[in-house]
């Protein structure tokens, strides 16, 4: 079963999922916690949940069996993140799941005990999350999403596929250790290019329309969409702008391609939750965090929207078409 198909199994299907023949039958229910900073309603958050869930059950986990799974949905609001964080503490679960920064940040204050597995954070040593890749040693490990050199991809391939980009708008968090570090990756490459960047901020709604339409009334733009839970949170609106606007765009996932944007580059986020379920099958059996290497992903897609090209009125090159993975036609 290919795990893309997870985005049709939502909601309170995962509980009826029986137990595997692995499961523990010593009669103790385990207790996972999972924190994200995402919307209960969004598409793709709710398909990484499924993948987890999915994967905790080969391994011999089900939700309402020998597990139960606490979730909060974090909804972008930063002081209900932090609220959530407690209190998924406070029930003394023996893991919890952290998807990114936004998740991370505000469990480490509320707890250097219970462990923690995270996905989808680009530097976990700078952030201060683990003393090092290979050795944790702490409370926390986990999964990055790419390193920052990825930036420099990203930019690489826009101009690529446009390559009457002249200037390109970066959007990204400033607020988290991911922002500069990705921007300065893009900025690294920008001159050599010919690429004149600008950033832009991506936790007001306003504050993205804004600036990306008065970026547009110049021409020869283009768009670099950066990994970070705002940019997720507003990425109707960042696809409909780049639309609107005439905008050749490229992100750091394939949902973005997906969803209308025109390219994307970046790694299998929904893998990534796949094997985070292996990390926190091995804490519930009795292993430590510290000792769990942090990894890094194992796959990378390119995932090119020809619709979105066509409309553009752009001619993929058929250089990138056949390094595509997915062309969505």
């Amino acid at each position: 079963m290919k795990r893309r198909q997870f985005i049709t199994l939502l909601g309170g299907a995962v509980a009826s999922w029986p137990l595997a023949a692995r499961a523990q039958q010593d009669g103790r229910m385990r207790r996972i916690g999972v924190l994200t900073p995402y919307a209960m309603d969004d598409r793709e958050a709710r398909a990484r949940l499924v993948a987890f869930l999915q994967a905790l059950q080969q391994l011999g986990w089900a939700d309402g069996g020998n597990v139960r799974i606490d979730t909060r949905w974090g909804a972008g609001n930063a002081s209900d993140i932090r609220k959530f964080a407690a209190e998924l503490v406070a029930l003394a679960p023996d893991v919890i799941l952290a998807n990114t920064s936004g998740a991370i940040a505000p469990l480490q204050q509320a707890t250097r005990t219970v462990p923690i597995v995270f996905v989808g954070v680009v530097d976990p040593v700078g952030a201060g999350y683990v003393d090092s890749l290979a050795r944790p040693g702490g409370n926390i490990t986990g999964f990055t999403t790419f390193e920052y050199s990825i930036g420099a991809k990203w930019l690489e391939l826009l101009k690529q596929i446009a390559p009457g980009v002249t200037r390109a708008a970066v959007l990204r968090d400033p607020a988290i250790a991911a922002g500069p570090g990705q921007l300065a990756a893009i900025q690294g490459v920008a001159s050599s290019l010919g690429v004149e960047l600008r950033p832009v901020g991506v936790l007001d709604a306003g504050e993205i329309e804004r600036d990306v339409t008065n970026f547009a009334r110049e021409p020869n733009g283009g768009l670099i969409v950066t990994g970070s839970p705002g940019s997720v949170l507003h990425r109707a609106l960042i696809i409909t702008l780049a639309a609107r606007h005439r905008l050749p765009a490229i992100y750091y996932a394939r949902f973005w391609a997906a969803d209308g944007g025109l390219i994307s580059y970046g790694p299998d986020l929904l893998d990534q939750f796949w094997r985070a379920a292996g990390y926190v099958d091995r804490i519930l059996r009795g292993e430590k965090p510290a000792d769990l290497p942090v990894q890094a992903p194992t796959k990378y897609e390119l995932v090119i929207n020809l619709k979105t090209a066509n409309a553009l009125g752009l001619e993929v090159p058929p250089t990138v078409l056949a390094r595509a993975d997915e062309v969505i036609e």
